[in-house]
């Protein structure tokens, strides 16, 4: 009976009900009879790690994880392989892998058992071998006596070969929040920037009305492809000298492979040098084909050199392949320039091999990990597999052959030629203010690797997550890198349909992967594969490798980590985003991928997003202001070695020590940037209190002020006192004040006597102010004002009386200070009593 079901749904709750399977230290111990498949039965919808509209397809319970010795439940859902647990439940990211990661699958019988398994009548003789694009091979052991593994390869192949395109993932999941932005936007934003018109932003309309084609002195955005009827694996614009018109460009694109014709790709903002690209020219056999708007075309990048009158820049044809093979294209209608027909040129071959030989490459190096890694892919560590004959039987001498089959793979002396040919064209655009045209055949795989590593050395933009994301933009996708082929995905047509062929199997003498070599055993009974033989190749991944390997020599020129270049090739692999899905822009357009796939730029600035600059993905020792200029490496520094995050994350987890180191530099940059905050903090009080000590020494000179004006108004008030009362008592009245400051006032005719009381009003400021009190009656007689004989008619109850008779005299009488002085009443004129 088998235990590989469909799942009826997605309603019933996760139960861990299994049993912990103690005592079994190894898979080839297990006793597999009592391993009860009823028990690893249960719903998987509400998994925390299923992605968003993710859904479980099937499950086969007690498969073990060769590579770990680890048992557990495989569970297919519609987008990759998950195997999670017995023990934790959770998920092993070592056979975890989606469906378009994978490479190809094998199933394997042990042809003779071995003697650890010899006496085990239920060793797991039934495996299957996934290797994957990312340099991992997994085996899964099923269980003797079910039909597990054939029901998983069954589901394998119909996950891989969906009956429609749309039932890809990246369909099924759609953009949700990660959306995508216009490719065609970010493209001619980039343009804008090269040209110097960075203060203009592409959109919609400025597409759909062709408003985008600015210029400026030397080169030109041009829209003679926005149809794809000059050459339909370019972009819809393109950048070109401004001296070339549209009718020559239409005659070079014939005069090139697929119509690719020589255009910018990137243009230095003050030399006035470009790199450009292009395919092949269609010289033939002879080498004797020539056009002339070709060589228009060309010559145009010998733009003027500045500060120097007359003298034209040089230009540097660099064709990629080795010599021998750019000659060999001549059967076939291409070949490469002589540079007697083009205008002051030279002609540079790089000699880097084609997408096969990077292929096999890869293979071999991917085998070699396997083999030599701290655990293989059929559970025995390298260091004990066979008596340890791997390793010479203890012959040190024999020791180095083994490890010499990693030179055997020529892997590092690949990446070692790319980055020579690009160091070297850096430097004659740097140094020499040269211009440089790049090709290989196509001009799509090769070219592209140049050309975006020599920018990358060149503009320090492209060194930022934003001029990364432009640069992948610009030159990988929009130009037309093949990626459906390259990377093994499915190749989205016009009609929708497309196919996953079988690897066809060939000889080679380089040592296998261990699990195929199990006790001279094992032996692969079938093989599929997600790629076409001749188009499949890690090209960009090769690509990514360069970028790490400058990562190494210039650690604080990115602002990237690592760790971002591997997560970004993950997503790349998994097809779990729609970016890098078919060959071209225009097929990307033709299926509507920005429109209805995800973004998976939007994903990793997502992820940034919740920690800043603390995230993995960002370089602690990023320091853009010692790197603003190119990046020119010796011959000497260009010794590549493994990138250990991702060559082997798998086969030596523990070796890449990289990480931990990044982790201690992420963390003291951390604890830096929370010093800097309290820093910052302690600076924002420091200019609080300062500002509040300014406004309290401000206040008390205004207080000073105040107190000096309330000193100098109560002397004042004190004379205006003085002179008031003796002025009144020259009347006949007697002014009294008292301590509380209010004044009585008593006048005399004759025995009778009255007295009147004037209380003080305090000012608005709180003090008592004399010359106020006595103000009141600025409008009337003094008399009038202070009698105490006044009737409410204002008439005097004795008009006979002295004071009403002389009252005359002070009418209208201002009492303040100035107006006494204008009387010229002087204290010399009372007599002292």
């Amino acid at each position: 009976m088998t235990a590989l079901r469909p799942l009826p749904g997605r309603s019933r709750s996760l139960r861990c009900s299994s049993e912990k399977m103690e005592g079994y230290g190894s898979w080839d111990m297990l006793d597999w009879t009592k391993l009860d498949s009823a028990s690893f039965s249960s719903s998987y919808s509400n998994l925390d790690c299923l992605l968003e509209s993710e859904r479980i397809l099937f499950e086969a319970c007690g498969v073990i994880l060769i590579n770990t010795n680890e048992a557990g439940t495989l569970l297919l859902s519609n987008f990759r392989i998950m195997f999670l647990s017995e023990g934790t439940r959770k998920l092993v990211p070592l056979g975890t892998i989606p469906f378009l990661a994978i490479e190809k699958f094998n199933k394997l019988a042990l042809k003779v058992q071995s003697n650890k398994y010899h006496n085990d009548e239920n060793a797991p003789n039934r495996l299957l071998q996934v290797t994957g694009k990312d340099m991992r091979i997994v085996v899964y052991g099923f269980r003797p006596g079910t039909k597990q593994r054939r029901a998983v390869v069954d589901a394998l192949l119909r996950s891989n070969k969906p009956e429609r395109v749309w039932d890809l993932y990246a369909f099924t999941c759609g953009p949700s929040k990660f959306g995508n932005a216009n490719p065609k936007e970010i493209l001619l934003n980039e343009y804008f920037r090269l040209l110097g018109k960075s203060s203009q932003q592409a959109s919609m309309n400025m597409i759909d009305d062709g408003s985008f084609t600015l210029s400026n002195e030397l080169w030109r955005i041009t829209n003679l492809n926005s149809n794809y009827d000059l050459c339909q694996s370019y972009p819809f614009a393109l950048m070109v000298p401004k001296s070339i018109s549209d009718e020559d460009l239409i005659q070079a694109s014939t005069f090139r492979a697929r119509c690719r014709l020589p255009v910018i790709s990137w243009c230095h903002p003050g030399s006035g040098a470009v790199i450009a690209r292009s395919s092949q020219p269609l010289v033939g056999l002879m080498m004797n084909i020539r056009s002339s708007c070709d060589e228009k075309l060309v010559a145009s990048f010998c733009t003027q050199l500045a500060g120097h009158k007359g003298a034209r820049r040089k230009l540097y044809i660099v064709d990629a392949r080795p010599k021998k093979n750019a000659l060999a294209n001549g059967a076939m209608g291409g070949g490469s320039e002589s540079s007697s027909n083009y205008f002051k040129s030279e002609i540079v071959f790089l000699g880097i091999d084609n997408i096969h030989t990077m292929r096999e490459s890869f293979s071999r190096l991917r085998d070699y990990l396997d083999m030599h890694g701290t655990t293989s892919s059929d559970g025995t560590s390298s260091f004990l597999r066979h008596g340890a004959s791997t390793w010479g039987g203890g012959n040190l001498s024999s020791m180095s052959a083994s490890v010499s089959l990693l030179g055997d793979s020529n892997w590092l002396s690949h990446i070692q030629s790319i980055l020579a040919g690009v160091a070297w064209i850096a430097a004659r655009v740097a140094m020499e203010s040269a211009s440089v045209l790049v090709h290989c055949s196509d001009g799509w795989d090769r070219t592209t690797q140049l050309t975006s590593l020599a920018c990358l050395l060149l503009d320090p933009y492209y060194r930022t997550f934003s001029g990364f994301q432009a640069l992948v933009e610009k030159d990988w996708l929009a130009f037309g890198h093949p990626f459906s082929d390259r990377v093994g995905m499915p190749n989205v047509s016009e009609s929708g349909n497309f196919e996953l062929p079988i690897q066809s199997s060939s000889a080679r003498s380089f040592p296998s992967s261990p699990v195929q070599q199990l006790s001279g055993s094992a032996i692969a009974q079938s093989s599929s594969s997600s790629y076409g033989p001749n188009n499949y190749s890690p090209i960009f991944l090769q690509w990514l490798d360069c970028v790490s390997q400058l990562m190494r020599m210039y650690p604080s020129a990115f602002e990237f980590s690592p760790t971002f270049l591997v997560d970004f090739m993950d997503c790349l692999l998994s097809c779990r985003f729609g970016n890098f899905l078919c060959n071209s822009e225009k097929e990307r357009q033709q299926c509507g991928i920005s429109e209805t796939c995800g973004c998976l730029w939007a994903y990793l600035a997502d992820l940034r997003s919740s920690s800043a600059t603390s995230h993995v993905h960002c370089n602690p020792l990023y320091d853009p202001s010692r790197y603003d200029g190119p990046l020119l490496p010796p011959a000497a520094a260009l010794a590549p070695t493994l990138w250990p995050q991702f060559h082997l994350r798998w086969a030596c987890p523990v070796e890449p020590n990289a990480t931990e180191t990044e982790d201690q530099c992420r963390a003291m940059a951390v604890k830096y940037s929370e010093m800097k905050k309290e820093k910052e903090e302690a600076e924002r009080k420091v200019d609080e209190l300062s500002s509040a000590v300014e406004s309290l020494s401000e206040e008390l000179v205004t207080e000073r002020d105040i107190s000096r004006i309330a000193r100098e108004s109560a002397k004042r008030a004190t004379k205006e006192c003085a002179v008031i009362s003796r002025a009144l008592q020259s009347l006949g009245c007697k002014v009294k004040f008292t301590k509380n400051g209010d004044c009585t006032v008593e006048v005399e005719d004759g025995a009778q006597k009255c007295s009147h009381s004037i209380s003080q009003k305090p000012s608005e400021d709180n003090t008592t102010d004399v010359s106020e009190s006595i103000s009141s009656v600025t409008e009337q007689n003094v008399c009038e004002a202070l009698c105490p004989l006044r009737t409410r008619e204002g008439m005097c109850r004795r008009p006979d009386a002295g004071c009403a008779q002389i009252g005359s005299q002070f009418l209208g009488l201002k009492t303040n200070f100035e107006a006494f002085e204008k009387l010229s009443i002087q204290e010399g004129y009372f007599a002292a009593e």
